[in-house]
């Protein structure tokens, strides 16, 4: 249906693409669509889209009774009890017994902890809980106390929601009708931090593990999206095209560890996380960025959908 609609109206079709059970399918059936004449195109995702937990934000563990008890409390709180052994003794076996419900969207769930990670390195691969707590000789649930203790209760730990395996994520990346973008517009924002996906390319899939070529992957976030989106003089350095130019390291260039900040209103919390590796973005012409500082500069325009730019 959505390939006859596409087909039908001329209208283009953008929806999240991931390598996971059907994602070669819905591959093909986007290819099956342009060669019918229709616009269809899958926004990817290098990392697979993953929820940050920690205790300073939200943990799986945090609907289960005994738990949200000690999550009601002041962190100093949260930190005394959590040494106490028979303190720790009820939660982790309400955290391997208790009823965890149904998580909807981007929510944290019951952990697998073959799967949850520790969050050391913001690009590369990272342990799995339950390989530290096998290093440590400890049950999955005290190595998640005993990490986040030892660093103030400021250790993540990453719960992928959408695991891709490589060859097929590769394949998807590579395709014509993909771009290397996707978001969830500002939701989940202390759950869900997909600002640092493009650098994460750079880094991970294009200098530490070769699995890009710089070459391959600069298109997939600058040519393809300003095409898919028709910003039709976006997305190239070429004479009449706007002079956004982002001058980067590739040596250097990574996301910086995510950190958690209270300054959404009424002092919400929120994940941040900036990048290294950045020396400007220069926005029509103006440098809106050096070394990672914003400038005074303000030369952005609202691009309107549906027609060009004059």
């Amino acid at each position: 249906r959505l390939r006859d609609l596409c087909v039908a109206t001329g209208v283009p079709m953008t929806f999240g693409l991931f390598a996971m059970a059907n994602g070669a399918n819905t591959l093909r059936l986007i290819e099956e669509t342009h060669a019918r004449g229709g616009e269809m195109y899958g926004l990817t995702h290098c990392r697979g889209v993953a929820v940050i937990v920690s205790f300073r934000t939200r943990l799986p563990f945090d609907k289960l009774p005994a738990w949200a008890a000690l999550r009601a409390e002041p962190l100093e709180v949260q930190r005394a009890r959590l040494r106490d052994p028979e303190v720790r003794a009820r939660l982790v076996h309400e955290a391997h017994h208790g009823d965890y419900g149904r998580a909807i969207g981007g929510e944290a769930r019951k952990p697998d902890f073959d799967v949850l990670t520790v969050l050391r390195s913001p690009y590369m691969p990272n342990p799995t809980v339950a390989e530290v707590a096998r290093e440590r000789g400890v049950d999955p649930v005290e190595c998640m106390i005993d990490l986040a203790l030892e660093s103030d209760l400021h250790q993540f730990f990453v719960q992928t929601l959408t695991p891709q395996p490589e060859a097929d994520l590769l394949e998807i990346l590579r395709s014509p009708y993909s771009a290397m973008t996707f978001s969830d517009a500002g939701a989940h924002v202390s759950q869900i931090l997909d600002c640092s996906i493009q650098t994460h390319l750079l880094a991970s899939f294009v200098r530490e593990r070769g699995l890009l070529s710089i070459e391959e992957a600069i298109p997939m976030i600058t040519r393809k999206p300003a095409a898919i989106w028709r910003l039709h003089d976006r997305g190239m350095l070429r004479p009449g095209f706007a002079a956004d130019v982002t001058v980067f390291d590739l040596d250097r260039v990574a996301p910086d560890l995510p950190r958690v900040v209270d300054d959404l209103p009424g002092g919400a919390r929120r994940l941040v996380q900036t990048a290294q590796g950045y020396v400007a973005t220069v926005v029509n012409g103006r440098v809106l960025t050096r070394d990672g500082a914003a400038t005074a500069a303000r030369p952005g325009r609202l691009l309107r959908a549906g027609r060009p730019r004059p």
